[in-house]
């Protein structure tokens, strides 16, 4: 038990990265709704059948088309008998109508009247049916009490055989009413036997072959045949079966994200926080897409999918976000209908935004992101119509609202990197752009209260972000880490020789521990003020390890000379470190010692630069502060070369100019 439980302390971070992919992947499966339908095919009619030859899996019956069913329904509800029962009142009632009209009729007229409805009476009136268009021949029974007679619909009168006038207008009242009742239930059952398909399709034919053109005929056939698959995948449904599948391929698309940053980004897989966060964002973005498929899966392509390449680009880098896009697109093609279009239409966009978002140094390009994602869209939309309909008559406006829609609250993701950031703390290139600016308060104070420090650190800055760019570093991060990696030195500025321009060395008054604390200080005093101004951690770093473990070189020679045995506390003459463990912070420490030094020669003679730099480099090597940091021997004899370089081209031997003062020549450097 125990051996277990080592080994699962030992293994932790691994088992927490799997258990978060899993509940990742389980929770996407369990947000989607789950059909219950068989394998459906990517065709439209009046296009060209672009997959293989399709050939019927097995028997089935081709379905009427609409239009099909709607005419044989018609046909059968025309033919249908109509049911009729006998009103024995309407007589009466026509009769009583006709005495009411006695003031505006004569005797002879009365009389002329009630021939005529006797007559018509005798015969049967026939009210006639909102829906049957041809009543001469129509089939009728008549209903006398439970026993009927056939006749036909020309046997009786109805209301077209009679001209307008007193008579059909305002007397007769039909003596044979239509009895609804039966008569839908005649309709019903007519309907109920009515055949609803056209055709057999036998095992083995081919239905349409790759190329062909997909007729209204065709495509009815690849209709039934889906409505067969249908029927049939749900006879045999189970819906754990299909969830295990799901989150199987679910599985298998993290799995593969996992290789890829355990290979080529295994920084990323160390930090939890950025494994969170990458589950996180993929998980809100399936929510949503989840969501929309439950209420309309035509607006699937409203979603701002692109926002998860966007935001992987701005914390992590092309790679990463196209990997992390690709694998988030893969899991939801398989949930999502359209799974093709929806594969297609995310792949592309999602790339040209990665390419958009490449050298993202202000937010107002975010605007011009959304456009690339608009027009990315509409011109996918505009092609893909043009293939299969070969004009552009079939364009519709709502799509290209909707791809208007999805650019617009893409612009989501300018809120959602500063939430993110500060959620998990991770630092992005937006915010280090920010802070490269020296406006910031903390570089203004830096350059108010220590000048010489402040150049310093500028020209730290500056050396450093060329040589990451030499050795293919984050430029930027170590930029911004080697400006403010001194900012400490505000507390007790004149204590550091390059801010003093007075001749007063206030150390002169201190022993040396004195001096030496003070020195260190200026890394403890630099992560307060960095905590004021609310540094990210990635910037502290270098206020952490600019100094790494070492001594404070002139007052602990200078003690040790006091006491050569070593007597003393050499704890006090040390920086508290730790040592540089990333490229970025090494190069800064590197930098930062060699710019301070040779500040410090006389002459800056080639072969006493290239002697410097070596010496310096070597001796961060042989104390080991490189040992924790990822910098290979490649990299140092690139950063010596550099430095020797860069050195020379600063502190170059100026040539001396002739000048004229009291008419005397004399020379200036």
């Amino acid at each position: 038990m125990n051996n277990i439980l080592t080994s699962a302390a030992k293994h932790l971070s691994l088992i927490y990265r799997i258990v978060a992919m899993l509940i990742t992947a389980m929770l996407i499966v369990v947000l989607f709704p789950h059909t219950r339908h068989g394998e459906h095919y990517d065709y439209k009619v009046g296009a060209v059948w672009r997959g293989a030859d399709l050939v019927a899996p097995y028997d089935f019956a081709v379905m009427l088309t609409a239009d099909e069913t709607r005419a044989a329904e018609e046909a059968e509800r025309q033919k249908a008998m109509l049911y009729y029962r006998e009103d024995s009142s309407a007589r009466d009632v026509a009769l009583t109508r006709l005495e009411r009209m006695g003031h505006t009729l004569t005797a002879g007229e009365k009389r002329a009247l009630r021939r005529q409805m006797d007559s018509v009476y005798r015969i049967g009136y026939l009210e006639l049916p909102a829906d049957v268009n041809d009543m001469d021949n129509h089939s009728v029974v008549v209903m006398r009490g439970a026993v009927g007679s056939m006749h036909r619909s020309r046997e009786f009168i109805n209301a077209l055989d009679l001209e307008p006038g007193l008579l059909r207008d305002s007397l007769l009242q039909p003596n044979l009413v239509l009895d609804a009742a039966r008569t839908t239930l005649e309709l019903d059952s007519r309907l109920s036997q009515l055949s609803h398909t056209s055709q057999m399709v036998m095992a083995g034919d081919r239905i349409i072959a790759k190329g062909e053109e997909v007729t209204v005929e065709k495509g009815q056939i690849i209709k039934s045949l889906e409505a067969e698959n249908d029927r049939r995948f749900s006879e045999k449904y189970s819906l754990w079966g299909q969830m295990w599948g799901q989150l199987l391929l679910a599985v298998i698309a993290f799995v593969a994200l996992y290789m890829f940053l355990k290979n080529t980004r295994h920084p990323i897989l160390e930090d939890d926080r950025k494994v969170l966060f990458v589950m996180l964002l993929i998980l809100l973005m399936s929510a949503v897409v989840a969501l929309v498929v439950r209420v309309n899966p035509e607006w699937v392509l409203l979603v701002p999918l692109c926002i998860v390449p966007i935001l992987m680009r701005v914390f992590f880098d092309m790679r990463v976000a196209l990997y992390i896009h690709l694998t988030t697109v893969i899991i939801l093609a398989n949930l999502v209908p359209n799974s093709f279009e929806f594969i297609f239409y995310q792949l592309v966009t999602g790339m040209m935004s990665i390419i958009a978002v490449r050298n993202l140094e202000r937010r107002s390009q975010f605007f011009v992101l959304a456009l690339v994602i608009f027009l990315c869209y509409s011109f996918i939309y505009t092609a893909g119509v043009l293939s299969q309909d070969t004009n552009l008559l079939s364009l519709s406006a709502d799509k290209y609202l909707m791809f208007f829609l999805n650019a617009i609250l893409t612009l989501l993701a300018y809120p959602l990197i500063y939430l993110f950031e500060k959620l998990f703390g991770i630092t992005t290139n937006l915010t280090l752009l920010e802070l490269s600016s020296t406006n910031t308060p903390a570089l203004r104070e830096l350059s108010r209260r220590a000048p010489g420090t402040f150049q310093h650190s500028m020209q730290v800055a500056n050396i450093a972000e060329d040589l990451m760019n030499e050795i293919d570093g984050d430029a930027l991060l170590a930029k911004v880490g080697a400006l403010y990696h001194d900012i400490g030195k505000v507390n007790n500025p004149l204590y550091f020789t390059e801010n003093q321009n007075s001749g007063f060395n206030p150390h002169n008054e201190l022993d040396y521990v004195e001096s030496a604390e003070i020195i260190t200080s200026h890394v403890t005093d630099g992560l307060e003020l960095a905590r004021k101004y609310h540094l990210p951690a990635e910037v502290q770093d270098f206020i952490r390890t600019h100094h790494g473990t070492t001594y404070t070189g002139y007052f602990y020679a200078k003690e040790l000379e006091r006491h050569p045995d070593g007597g003393f506390e050499t704890a006090r003459f040390r920086y508290p470190g730790p040592r540089p463990y990333s490229r970025e912070t090494a190069v800064v420490m590197i930098v930062d010692t060699v710019e301070a030094a040779l500040r410090s020669l006389k002459n800056h003679t080639k072969e006493e630069t290239d002697a410097m730099v070596d010496r310096l480099i070597d001796s961060k090597i042989s104390a080991g502060q490189l040992d924790n940091c990822p910098l290979t021997y490649g990299d140092i004899a690139r950063i010596r070369k550099f430095l020797k370089d860069k050195m020379m081209s600063i502190y170059h031997v100026r040539v001396e100019y002739p000048t004229v003062k009291d008419g005397k020549q004399t020379s200036e450097k």
